[in-house]
Protein backbone atom coordinates (compact mmCIF):
# COMPACT_ATOMS: atom_id res chain seq x y z
CA UNK A 1 0.00 0.00 0.00
CA UNK A 2 1.40 3.38 -0.59
CA UNK A 3 2.24 5.24 2.39
CA UNK A 4 1.70 8.30 3.85
CA UNK A 5 5.17 8.61 5.89
CA UNK A 6 6.67 7.24 2.21
CA UNK A 7 5.68 9.95 0.10
CA UNK A 8 6.52 12.54 2.65
CA UNK A 9 10.33 10.82 2.85
CA UNK A 10 10.72 11.07 -0.76
CA UNK A 11 10.43 14.60 -0.92
CA UNK A 12 12.35 15.04 2.07
CA UNK A 13 14.94 12.49 -0.23
CA UNK A 14 14.62 14.15 -3.71
CA UNK A 15 14.92 18.06 -2.03
CA UNK A 16 18.35 16.26 -0.15
CA UNK A 17 19.63 14.53 -3.74
CA UNK A 18 19.41 18.77 -5.10
CA UNK A 19 21.20 19.91 -2.23
CA UNK A 20 18.39 21.59 -1.46
CA UNK A 21 15.93 21.95 2.18
CA UNK A 22 12.30 20.76 1.65
CA UNK A 23 11.74 24.79 2.45
CA UNK A 24 14.21 25.21 -0.73
CA UNK A 25 12.06 22.86 -2.82
CA UNK A 26 8.78 24.16 -2.34
CA UNK A 27 10.11 27.95 -3.00
CA UNK A 28 12.14 26.97 -5.96
CA UNK A 29 8.66 24.99 -7.45
CA UNK A 30 7.00 28.26 -6.86
CA UNK A 31 5.01 26.87 -4.04
CA UNK A 32 4.63 28.56 -0.51
CA UNK A 33 8.20 28.01 1.78
CA UNK A 34 5.71 26.02 4.53
CA UNK A 35 3.89 23.45 2.19
CA UNK A 36 6.27 20.89 2.93
CA UNK A 37 6.92 21.70 6.54
CA UNK A 38 6.45 18.52 8.77
CA UNK A 39 3.98 20.48 10.93
CA UNK A 40 2.05 20.42 7.44
CA UNK A 41 2.07 16.66 6.91
CA UNK A 42 -0.63 16.03 9.59
CA UNK A 43 -3.75 18.33 10.64
CA UNK A 44 -4.54 19.98 13.86
CA UNK A 45 -7.12 17.28 14.24
CA UNK A 46 -4.58 14.73 13.69
CA UNK A 47 -5.43 13.58 10.08
CA UNK A 48 -2.67 12.80 7.53
CA UNK A 49 -2.36 15.26 5.01
CA UNK A 50 -1.08 14.09 1.66
CA UNK A 51 0.80 16.16 -0.71
CA UNK A 52 -1.16 17.31 -3.90
CA UNK A 53 -0.55 15.86 -7.58
CA UNK A 54 0.17 19.61 -8.14
CA UNK A 55 2.34 19.76 -6.05
CA UNK A 56 4.37 16.60 -6.82
CA UNK A 57 4.04 17.72 -10.73
CA UNK A 58 5.47 21.26 -9.95
CA UNK A 59 8.79 19.52 -7.63
CA UNK A 60 9.38 17.08 -10.62
CA UNK A 61 9.55 19.99 -13.00
CA UNK A 62 11.48 22.22 -10.95
CA UNK A 63 14.64 19.52 -9.94
CA UNK A 64 14.35 18.04 -13.83
CA UNK A 65 13.49 14.43 -11.75
CA UNK A 66 11.59 12.18 -13.55
CA UNK A 67 8.42 10.65 -12.43
CA UNK A 68 10.37 7.04 -12.10
CA UNK A 69 13.24 8.43 -9.93
CA UNK A 70 10.70 9.93 -7.47
CA UNK A 71 8.70 6.65 -7.66
CA UNK A 72 12.12 4.98 -6.89
CA UNK A 73 12.38 7.07 -3.79
CA UNK A 74 9.07 6.30 -2.12
CA UNK A 75 9.98 2.57 -3.02
CA UNK A 76 12.58 3.31 -0.19
CA UNK A 77 10.49 3.23 2.48
CA UNK A 78 9.10 -0.09 4.40
CA UNK A 79 7.07 -1.34 1.50
CA UNK A 80 10.24 -3.08 0.72
CA UNK A 81 9.95 -1.74 -2.74
CA UNK A 82 6.87 -3.50 -3.68
CA UNK A 83 5.65 -2.06 -7.71
CA UNK A 84 3.06 -2.64 -9.36
CA UNK A 85 2.96 -2.85 -13.36
CA UNK A 86 0.17 -0.21 -14.57
CA UNK A 87 -1.82 -0.92 -17.87
CA UNK A 88 -1.88 2.62 -19.77
CA UNK A 89 -4.53 3.15 -21.88
CA UNK A 90 -2.77 4.24 -24.84
CA UNK A 91 -5.54 7.53 -25.72
CA UNK A 92 -7.86 7.64 -23.47
CA UNK A 93 -10.14 10.62 -24.59
CA UNK A 94 -12.55 11.97 -21.92
CA UNK A 95 -15.67 12.27 -23.23
CA UNK A 96 -18.39 10.40 -24.54
CA UNK A 97 -16.15 7.55 -25.94
CA UNK A 98 -14.05 5.52 -23.42
CA UNK A 99 -12.54 2.23 -23.02
CA UNK A 100 -14.27 0.44 -20.29
CA UNK A 101 -15.98 -2.46 -19.39
CA UNK A 102 -19.66 -3.13 -18.35
CA UNK A 103 -17.84 -3.88 -14.91
CA UNK A 104 -15.64 -0.14 -14.77
CA UNK A 105 -12.81 -1.78 -15.84
CA UNK A 106 -10.50 -0.24 -19.11
CA UNK A 107 -10.24 -2.75 -22.07
CA UNK A 108 -8.47 -2.31 -24.80
CA UNK A 109 -5.44 -2.97 -27.03
CA UNK A 110 -1.90 -1.50 -27.30
CA UNK A 111 -1.33 -1.07 -23.78
CA UNK A 112 1.97 0.47 -22.62
CA UNK A 113 2.48 0.04 -18.99
CA UNK A 114 4.13 1.90 -15.95
CA UNK A 115 5.75 1.52 -12.54
CA UNK A 116 3.92 2.44 -9.74
CA UNK A 117 4.53 1.89 -5.98
CA UNK A 118 1.80 -1.05 -5.33
CA UNK A 119 -1.42 0.65 -4.66
CA UNK A 120 -3.27 -2.69 -2.78
CA UNK A 121 -5.45 -2.29 -6.05
CA UNK A 122 -4.97 -4.74 -8.59
CA UNK A 123 -7.22 -3.10 -11.17
CA UNK A 124 -5.94 0.22 -10.99
CA UNK A 125 -4.91 1.60 -14.21
CA UNK A 126 -3.81 4.34 -16.38
CA UNK A 127 -5.40 6.92 -18.75
CA UNK A 128 -3.39 9.16 -21.21
CA UNK A 129 -5.30 12.07 -21.53
CA UNK A 130 -6.15 13.35 -24.94
CA UNK A 131 -9.17 15.61 -24.32
CA UNK A 132 -9.66 19.19 -23.04
CA UNK A 133 -12.09 18.61 -20.70
CA UNK A 134 -9.83 18.18 -17.88
CA UNK A 135 -7.84 21.54 -18.69
CA UNK A 136 -5.99 23.01 -16.93
CA UNK A 137 -5.48 20.87 -13.98
CA UNK A 138 -4.89 17.49 -17.07
CA UNK A 139 -3.63 18.37 -20.22
CA UNK A 140 -2.85 16.46 -23.32
CA UNK A 141 0.18 13.87 -23.27
CA UNK A 142 -0.45 13.55 -19.17
CA UNK A 143 -0.70 10.55 -17.62
CA UNK A 144 -3.46 9.56 -14.81
CA UNK A 145 -3.00 7.24 -11.96
CA UNK A 146 -6.57 6.00 -11.57
CA UNK A 147 -8.05 3.43 -8.36
CA UNK A 148 -11.29 1.67 -8.55
CA UNK A 149 -11.25 0.55 -5.03
CA UNK A 150 -9.71 3.95 -3.69
CA UNK A 151 -12.25 5.47 -1.03
CA UNK A 152 -14.43 8.31 -2.28
CA UNK A 153 -14.48 11.81 -0.44
CA UNK A 154 -15.68 15.25 -1.29
CA UNK A 155 -13.12 16.87 -2.75
CA UNK A 156 -11.40 14.02 -4.88
CA UNK A 157 -10.68 13.65 -8.77
CA UNK A 158 -12.67 11.81 -10.64
CA UNK A 159 -13.41 9.73 -13.19
CA UNK A 160 -16.82 9.55 -13.66
CA UNK A 161 -19.04 7.33 -16.35
CA UNK A 162 -22.59 7.53 -16.76
CA UNK A 163 -25.14 4.86 -17.77
CA UNK A 164 -25.33 6.53 -21.00
CA UNK A 165 -21.29 5.48 -21.80
CA UNK A 166 -19.89 9.28 -20.89
CA UNK A 167 -16.54 9.65 -19.46
CA UNK A 168 -15.28 12.72 -18.00
CA UNK A 169 -12.94 13.68 -15.11
CA UNK A 170 -14.41 15.92 -12.33
CA UNK A 171 -14.40 16.88 -8.81
CA UNK A 172 -16.54 15.48 -6.38
CA UNK A 173 -18.31 18.16 -4.18
CA UNK A 174 -21.40 15.97 -2.47
CA UNK A 175 -22.97 12.92 -2.44
CA UNK A 176 -25.87 12.03 -0.86
CA UNK A 177 -27.86 8.86 -0.80
CA UNK A 178 -29.49 9.75 -4.34
CA UNK A 179 -27.18 12.10 -5.95
CA UNK A 180 -23.81 13.07 -6.57
CA UNK A 181 -22.50 17.18 -7.65
CA UNK A 182 -19.59 17.31 -10.10
CA UNK A 183 -17.15 20.04 -10.10
CA UNK A 184 -15.99 20.40 -13.85
CA UNK A 185 -11.90 20.86 -14.05
CA UNK A 186 -12.02 22.82 -17.10
CA UNK A 187 -14.48 25.78 -16.47
CA UNK A 188 -15.33 25.63 -19.92
CA UNK A 189 -17.10 23.36 -18.90
CA UNK A 190 -20.79 22.83 -16.64
CA UNK A 191 -20.56 21.25 -13.45
CA UNK A 192 -22.68 18.24 -13.51
CA UNK A 193 -25.42 17.01 -10.94
CA UNK A 194 -26.48 12.98 -11.82
CA UNK A 195 -28.56 10.42 -10.34
CA UNK A 196 -27.18 7.74 -8.25
CA UNK A 197 -28.74 5.61 -10.50
CA UNK A 198 -27.15 6.90 -13.76
CA UNK A 199 -23.77 6.36 -12.60
CA UNK A 200 -21.76 3.75 -13.64
CA UNK A 201 -19.13 4.35 -11.58
CA UNK A 202 -16.75 6.94 -10.49
CA UNK A 203 -12.73 6.00 -9.43
CA UNK A 204 -10.62 7.92 -7.67
CA UNK A 205 -7.63 9.65 -9.33
CA UNK A 206 -4.63 9.37 -7.73
CA UNK A 207 -1.49 11.02 -9.29
CA UNK A 208 -1.05 12.76 -12.43
CA UNK A 209 2.18 12.82 -14.40
CA UNK A 210 2.55 16.40 -15.47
Amino acid sequence: MLKHRDVWQAIDQLAQRYGLSPSGLAKRSGLDPTTFNKSKRVTAAGRLRWPSTESVSKILTATGASLEEFVSLVEGGDRGGAVHRIPVIGHAQAGKSGYFDDAGYPTGSGWDEVDFPDLGDPTAYALEITGESMEPVYRKGDTIIVSPEASIRRGDRLVVKTTEGEVMAKELTRKTASKVELKSLNPAHTDRALKIADISFMHRILWASQ
